[in-house]
């Protein structure tokens, strides 16, 4: 044999050789520890602080892991409806999800008290209940129930009022009204005599528009401003009594969640806690802008609810909470825990953040 067709051969049987051992492995290899993940959203695509919030945990897990765990996001409408991401990351459809807990309400009541109830925490009570007075424990315990490990992700702060078509003078003036208000403060308003509807963010200002609704709530001025409800609303109220700290939550397929590695599950922890912390830093960033510009350049009108109609609110709002411990034994330990902390919050707020807001407002040149 010659040389050349010697080394030839000798070639050709190595890459044989090769081909061989290499199918004996999973192809390509280097992708055996790659995941590709879906993230279902209740929001629309790439939406201000809330759609935004959820491409950065993307984004976050997905560097941090060094694309072991590559994390897609999809909008509400593109992969599943919004209100049905809970279901979608439950059956394992897809993998995460990125909401808001009260939309899960006809899951368990008890879902409003990880995203907000009136009159319930601020942002800050809200993170210093689930991390260090018993609420994470707890909301694991309900989620788990539905195969999923929740998560803070972000908060939007105290939201305001709403929109309105009419003004609101009185409690009579709720009576018949048509509006957007998911969770527990849609079933407040019920309570007085309005008609209260959840729609997702994509589906609120044709509903408006249309006169298929009255008023609605969203978020604040960033987000509404965003929306664009100054085109066909001209009452904008403050406060928002249905969500004082409204916590954003992301919600892991527990199948997947058990399936990581300890490095990975501190990741995706990781990466949440700091959207929790960058996303409520964000809305309060642009909040106050985004007011100016609705009352400056789009004529809106502010209004206050007075402290009748807040008073008499407040009252019903504690009866709905209450009654949501009723459900069945589980919601009853959340509520006594979360009426437990909150006691104490508005205890120390009182002469924490609240005495020094009070004070900050006083007339001296600064």
């Amino acid at each position: 044999m010659k040389r050349r067709d010697f080394l030839t051969g000798a070639a050709a049987t190595g890459a044989v050789a090769a081909a061989a051992t290499a199918s004996s492995f999973p192809t390509p290899a280097i992708a055996q520890d790659v995941r590709e993940l879906k993230m279902v959203t209740t929001w629309p695509k790439n939406f201000p602080g809330l759609g935004t919030s959820a491409e950065r945990v993307a984004q976050r897990i997905t560097k941090m892991t060094n694309g072991r765990l590559t994390v897609k996001v999809f909008a509400a409408g593109e992969l599943v409806p919004a209100f049905e991401a809970f279901d979608a990351v439950s059956s394992g459809t897809a993998e995460m999800y990125h909401g808001a807990e009260y939309y899960w309400q006809g899951k368990s009541k008890a879902f409003n008290f990880f995203a907000a109830v009136p009159f319930g925490l601020t942002s800050t009570e809200m993170s210093a209940w689930i991390h260090h007075a018993g609420g994470q424990q707890l909301w694991d315990e309900l989620s788990a129930g539905f195969k999923i490990k929740p998560f803070l992700v972000s908060n939007t702060g105290v939201q305001m009022g709403g929109w309105f078509n009419k003004e609101i003078n009185s409690l009579e003036d709720y009576k018949g009204l048509k509006i957007r208000m998911p969770g527990l403060g849609g079933e407040v308003l019920r309570r007085m005599g309005a008609a209260a509807v959840s729609l997702p963010g994509g589906e609120i200002f044709p509903a408006l528009q249309s006169g298929a609704i009255d008023a609605t709530e969203w978020v604040g001025p960033w987000n509404d401003l965003a929306f664009g409800f100054y085109k066909v609303a001209k009452y904008y109220y403050y406060p928002g009594f249905h969500e004082p700290g409204t916590s954003l939550s992301c919600g892991v397929n527990m199948d997947l969640w058990n399936s990581l590695s300890d490095e990975d599950k501190a990741i995706v922890e990781a990466a949440c806690t700091a959207e929790n912390d960058y996303g409520l830093a964000e809305f309060n960033a642009h909040n106050g802008d985004a007011l100016k510009t609705l009352i400056d350049d789009h004529g809106v009108q502010l209004r206050k609810f007075s402290n009748d109609i807040m008073a008499e609110i407040g009252k019903i709002s504690g009866e709905v909470v209450r009654e949501v411990g009723t459900e069945n034994a589980a919601t009853g330990k959340i509520l006594e825990n979360f009426i437990a902390f909150r006691d104490k919050a508005v205890g120390w707020g009182k002469i924490a953040d609240q005495a020094y807001l009070n004070a900050r407002t006083l007339p001296f040149k600064y």
